[in-house]
């Protein structure tokens, strides 16, 4: 903990707070040092030394450095800087706002020019005129999020128990609210971190292994394989087809979301994590951020619009069927978005999910995933719509041909479904996530009155005024606009699947669906059309068996974030880079296989 009497000491003694009489700290300092020895051990935020364990095993047993090792952060990890020189905005010059304490002050006490600070320009998808932010460097950047709450350190530490360092050991940082084709354009990311890789193979003789957490939906292996796809094609990086042969030894990919994280941030601002918090912790994010606000900043963030669905209904099933439907279930998943209406009965008030009018002229349709796509994307901006047209591709591509084509697309290269693994026949590729926790899967959605907005597609016979700003199925440009919010009203945990707040639930890490998991993983990738190289995949799931004494979950924990600090994923990266990944091998805890084979790849 920060010696908080020492600090307000510092303060006091180089500045001058006129009217503010002499302080007495003794009895502050006192009473500090009794609050911290009173804090129950398992409460300490991890930092007596268990951490470094697994690196002390592998160390008794002889295992040392073998492979170089990049490790790549997902979404919201890295901390971003302002470089920003405009009067108004100097006072943030090279301040972290996001992670760290500053962030956190600025949030509370400056929040109109730190959300300025933070949003892209909605049509270049760079920075705005007049602000800079970019990603913090080096190992700190994604070391923690803020001062006790890891995300990286504790990998970081146990890999330097078997002798890594920055000479060996590489975060590579990104901004990761822009569009993954602007970090190149913007930032040189795919050119830096091919140099990095190439210098490590040139220094250190060895292949390199990648680590990736996350991406935030689309998941960190995403990320990995723009950069593969880019260093090998003609006109971008022109490594040639053998560059990921000649220099990848393994990736490994924890809690990859390979095809979904969550697209209902897009269209109202809102996750799971939003819709299930107390009253009071609703209200202070309402004050501070409400459900537009949100939303005004997922959509300018192109890079958060990798997190949009794969696959379709092929993947996630259509309005009578999902592959990971429960037996004896009410309600399919495959109906992504359901809307309800209420039945007065003798058992009371009953909510029944069927198209129907709503009172105000419009009828309200359950959705599966494509319908729910098109539907959410006719309530965004059209900037926000030609930014994921030319950017992004969601479907599925079942033709060798297609996807030898769509080697030199970029804009299918965020999409494992429809484009192929390198052709590198050595490399391995670990899929490690968690399962065992409830994860949000599919929704209950309510609408509203009309009310003014930016965009109006819900007006009757709605016309463009600007026909450019018009696209295929959006009107754009009109007043009034229906408003829509997860049902948060709606809970019923004796349904099948439960309902928590309007959220569906399924299986998964507590943040991203088992589905996106270990979908690729144990089906899509054992296809020679999406894996010509014949990559060999290893996919090894982690039970998630918190403490309940532990306030991230302990060594045992699989949550989508925590997992980064467990025993399991920690001893298979440090395997892995030590030379002994051979000793990793498939295991599988959840029904993912079953899962999968349900699914339409053929």
């Amino acid at each position: 903990m920060t010696p908080l009497p020492s600090h307000l000491n510092l303060l006091l003694e180089t500045y001058e707070f006129p009217g503010i009489p002499e302080l007495d700290l003794s009895l502050i300092e006192s009473e500090w040092m009794r609050f911290k020895s009173s804090i129950p051990e398992p409460w300490k935020l991890a930092t007596d030394g268990r951490e470094y364990v697994v690196g002390e095993k592998a160390k008794e047993r002889g295992l040392s450095t073998e492979f170089p090792v990049v490790l790549v952060p997902g979404v919201v990890s890295t901390g971003l800087e302002s470089w920003t020189t405009s009067p108004e905005y100097r006072s943030f010059f090279r301040e972290k706002l996001w992670g760290g304490f500053h962030m956190i002050s600025q949030v509370t006490l400056n929040r109109d020019k730190w959300v300025s600070a933070l949003l892209l320009d909605p049509v270049t998808g760079i920075d705005p005129p007049g602000i800079k932010l970019r990603a913090a460097q080096g190992i700190d950047a994604a070391s923690s999020f803020v001062q006790g709450y890891w995300i990286w350190s504790k990998i970081i530490q146990n890999l330097a128990v078997v002798n890594y360092d920055t000479n060996n050991l590489h975060l590579a940082a990104y901004d990761w609210r822009v569009s993954l084709s602007n970090q190149e354009v913007r930032d040189g990311f795919y050119s830096r971190l091919k140099g990095t890789i190439e210098g490590f193979k040139k220094r250190q003789g060895k292949k390199v292994v990648l680590v990736g957490h996350s991406m935030g939906s689309t998941g960190i292996f995403i990320l990995i394989i723009i950069s593969m796809k880019w260093v090998e094609a003609e006109g971008y990086g022109d490594g040639g087809p053998t560059w990921v042969e000649d220099h990848i030894e393994s990736f490994v990919s924890i809690a990859g979301t390979h095809l979904v994280k969550a697209m209902t941030a897009f269209l109202s601002g809102e996750m799971r994590d939003t819709v299930t918090m107390s009253p009071a912790g609703q209200y202070v994010l309402e004050r501070f951020f409400s459900r537009k606000e949100r939303a005004r900043l997922f959509r300018s963030w192109a890079g958060s619009a990798s997190m949009w669905i794969k696959g379709g209904s092929a993947i996630w099933g259509n309005e009578s069927f999902a592959p990971d439907d429960l037996p004896g279930h009410i309600h399919t998943h495959g109906k992504f978005l359901s809307f309800r209406h209420l039945l007065e009965g003798n058992g009371g008030a009953k909510a029944v999910a069927e198209g129907r009018e709503d009172g105000m002229g419009e009828r309200t349709a359950n959705l599966t995933v494509d319908e729910a796509s098109n539907w959410i994307l006719e309530h965004t901006p059209g900037t926000f719509q030609r930014m994921l047209a030319t950017n992004y591709s969601y479907g599925i591509e079942r033709s060798e041909e297609q996807l030898k084509v769509n080697d030199q697309d970029p804009t299918k290269w965020s999409n494992p479904l429809e484009v192929r693994l390198p052709n590198a026949p050595s490399m391995k590729l670990y899929c490690v996530y968690g399962h065992g926790k409830e994860t949000e899967r599919s929704y209950w959605y309510a609408r509203g009155s009309y009310e003014p907005d930016e965009i109006s597609p819900d007006t009757p016979s709605p016309q463009c005024s600007n026909s450019s700003d018009c696209t295929e199925r959006t009107p754009l440009d009109l007043p009034l606009a229906r408003a829509a919010w997860i049902d948060a009203e709606f809970t019923d945990e004796k349904e099948v699947p439960k309902v928590k707040n309007g959220v569906k639930l399924g299986e998964g890490d507590g943040t991203v669906s088992l589905i996106s998991l270990g979908g690729m993983c144990v089906e899509g990738w054992k296809r020679r059309r999406w894996n010509p190289g014949g990559v060999k995949i290893i996919t090894h799931e982690l039970p998630h068996q918190p403490s309940i004494t532990e306030p991230r979950g302990g060594a045992n924990t699989s949550d989508h974030v925590d997992i980064l600090g467990s025993n399991g994923a920690n001893e298979i990266i440090v395997k892995v880079a030590t030379g002994a990944g051979h000793e990793v091998e498939d295991r599988f805890v959840s029904p993912i296989r079953e899962y999968a084979a349900r699914m339409r790849w053929d």
